[in-house]
């Protein structure tokens, strides 16, 4: 190694340059390998999406054009079942039965959103318990319920009717008489879902800010201009969500009328909903052909309320930014 002086420095020979290996690159992925596995992952819920929902749909607007024979059998005649099904006089009445349940039903979530805002109040003791209270009749079966209710409105012993002879007035047969025997079903169905509308309206409640409620307290305004002014407009998703969900529910109708009044009740012409004569027409009289046209008739219904909710939304529903 040569060594020379410059000046009052010294310099050494420069280290020798490290020869560069071969370069690695990155291995990259193929774009169709990365787009495979989201579809492997979803395949599962598409394919019992098809099997249990598209595919029973399919055979229902098929069998809606057909008459099904004693033994077996199918026969293409057109549109004979809708034109049967809308000169029907039990179609209409099980249409009024729907929409009368349905709206006592809707009625259920402004008691859902008092219920809620008093149960979410700072300090409550033992706000859970009442919560679980409220939403054990919604995981209950339907079948131990109605024989709950039967007990309820009996003519002789009922409570409900006990109550009413305290008070001079003479309690009617709740569950065999033409108009009482709907409103029994719908009542029983609104202490039914008002649990589950709770829970849904205690969430929305916990999302809105509390700093609003401070700045208005800072204002003057009470606890009924805060419900009113912040409460009621914040809560609207909750409320448009549980008025789509109850609405569908609602048009679905029927494991309350069986479970409670029975397949055989004197009143079920008069109180039966669109589901329970879908029911009657399939099972009971086997004329399938005609109950599939009946869960068109439901179905149509249903998507055509659905849209006109989704519609109006955006002019009573409020979101936070």
């Amino acid at each position: 190694m040569t060594l020379s002086r410059e000046g009052a420095g010294v310099a050494t020979a420069p280290a020798p340059v490290a020869q560069a290996g071969p370069s690695v690159r990155p291995r990259r992925r193929s774009p169709s390998a990365d787009g495979y596995w989201p579809v492997l992952f979803i395949l599962p819920l598409f394919a019992g999406v098809a099997l249990f929902y598209l595919w029973p749909l399919a055979q229902s607007a098929y069998y809606s054009f057909t008459q099904w024979g004693a033994f077996g059998g199918t026969t293409w005649i057109g549109l004979d079942n809708y034109f049967r099904l809308f000169s029907d006089p039990g179609v209409l009445r099980s249409i009024l039965n729907t929409v009368i349940y349905t709206a006592i039903l809707l009625l259920g979530i402004p008691l859902a959103v008092i219920f809620a805002a008093l149960l979410n109040r700072p300090g409550l003791k033992f706000a859970m318990v009442y919560r679980t209270c409220f939403f054990l009749p919604y995981v209950a079966m339907p079948t131990a319920i109605s024989m709950v209710w039967r007990i309820i409105y009996n003519q002789d012993y009922g409570v409900l009717n006990s109550a009413l002879r305290v008070v001079g007035i003479e309690g009617p047969a709740w569950v065999s008489t033409e108009w009482f025997a709907l409103i029994a079903v719908s009542i029983m169905g609104l202490w039914m879902s008002i649990g589950f509308n709770m829970i849904i309206l205690s969430a929305g409640l916990k999302a809105i800010p509390t700093e609003l409620y401070e700045a208005t307290s800072l204002d003057g305004a009470g606890r009924w201009r805060q419900f009113v002014s912040i409460t009621t407009p914040l809560l609207t998703p909750s409320i448009f969500f549980l008025s789509v969900m109850t609405l569908i529910s609602g048009f679905q109708l029927f494991d309350l009328i069986y479970a409670l009044l029975g397949p055989t009740n004197p009143v079920i012409p008069k109180t039966q909903s669109l589901v329970f004569m879908f029911y009657n027409a399939a099972f009971l009289t086997n004329d399938k052909g005609y109950a599939s046209a009946i869960a068109m008739f439901v179905l149509v219904i249903i998507a055509v309320c659905t849209f006109l909710q989704f519609r109006l939304q955006r002019r009573w529903v409020h979101y936070v930014d």
